[in-house]
């Protein structure tokens, strides 16, 4: 578990492969040096390594900090930031929310935690769904309760409680149960729209747009 840092590293890309028997939609959700973080058929995120090929036949050639090199059907794609195909058959009526990116690039978005209203930082970096520990004794989170852990931030090594929340909701869409993390460090004072969040939705970039649309 970890909070890694203010800025997340994660590079948000789709990418739909051309029709066979089943198409098959890859979602990179993250982009790292040899690695790339993707949701394939709108199942649950997986890490994989560059030479690694899945069950669906989708192999992740190369990666690093701005694009990724996937092959699936023999074909090789290139994924850069705010690159997507969209396939029109997995398009439907669930809840979502779209959000503009600010003059740095970064997307905030006005939500709810139990009911309360918390601005949070879109970031792919942390692991959980992150609040200041001001935001957490605003909402009456008896955060001191949760299990310690020590996460390693931009601002080095800070204590963090884990909880639960009963709802986090951003726009329309509202999820039950999201794991989170509460610290009381100074200089990190906006909450983190984590991957506990992000997991269970399906999230598109075009160009300096970013939509979630909840998968569950």
């Amino acid at each position: 578990m970890g909070i890694r840092g203010l800025i997340g590293t994660g590079i948000v890309a789709a990418f739909a492969a051309a029709p066979r028997a089943h198409a098959t939609e890859v979602n990179v959700i993250g982009l790292f040096p040899g690695k790339a973080l993707v949701v394939i058929d709108r199942g649950a995120p997986r890490t994989l390594s560059a030479g690694q090929r899945t069950a669906e036949g989708v192999l992740l050639v190369s990666a690093d900090s701005r694009s990724a090199t996937l092959e699936i059907d023999g074909k090789r794609q290139v994924l850069e930031l705010g690159q997507h195909v969209e396939s029109a058959a997995l398009t439907g009526s669930l809840p979502s929310v779209t959000l503009a990116a600010d003059g740095n690039g970064h997307f905030t978005a006005e939500g709810r935690v139990n009911g309360s209203r918390v601005r949070f930082l879109v970031d792919t970096g942390a692991t959980l769904v992150t609040l200041p520990a001001a935001d957490a004794t605003r909402l009456g989170i008896d955060y001191r309760r949760g299990q310690q852990a020590v996460s390693q931030t931009a601002n080095g090594r800070v204590l963090v409680y884990r909880v639960k929340l009963d709802s986090v909701s951003v726009g329309d869409m509202t999820l039950l149960g999201v794991d989170a993390v509460v610290h009381d460090s100074p200089g990190l004072d906006i909450a983190l729209l984590g991957m506990s969040f992000i997991n269970r939705t399906e999230m598109r970039r075009e160009g300096a747009n970013l939509t979630l649309t909840k998968r569950y």
